[in-house]
């Protein structure tokens, strides 16, 4: 993408390039742990989350090594515990947005998108059922 290009989304968004990946993924993906709700998990449920925010494998192993530096997390015998307390309020850290998606995590064509709205960048669209796995409800 050359400067100066606009970083809008076709559905508005503010931090997606031209190809759907995100400005800063390291903030996101470090968010992103942050905000877990699990005790912990292992190293690849854990890179499984964090390819809603990238698939290459160096940013993924960046984004836990970054969350280790800042003691976002802990790894121990290939499991992640996030350590901040943290978690995605769906009232308030999550927006609905109505349109054409496709799920971020999925795949699926869907009509309501869920984006979490973190302070690094907008992370979505997700469906209904896959917005719940990525943060640790389900």
């Amino acid at each position: 993408m050359a400067d100066g290009d606009d970083h809008r989304d076709a559905h508005g968004g503010d931090h997606l390039d031209a190809h759907g990946d995100l400005d800063d993924p390291v903030a996101v993906g470090v968010e992103l742990l942050a905000n877990l709700e699990f005790g912990s998990l292992s190293v690849a449920a854990a890179i499984d989350r964090l390819e809603t925010v990238t698939t290459h494998p160096r940013k993924t192993r960046e984004i836990l090594e970054e969350a280790q530096r800042r003691g976002v997390i802990e790894r121990d015998a290939g499991e992640v515990r996030p350590q901040s307390g943290g978690y995605v309020s769906f009232q308030s850290d999550v927006v609905t947005k109505e349109g054409e998606f496709s799920c971020r995590r999925c795949g699926a064509t869907i009509s309501t998108g869920y984006f979490i709205d973190f302070e690094a960048g907008e992370l979505g669209a997700f469906g209904s059922s896959c917005i719940r796995k990525v943060t640790g409800r389900e």
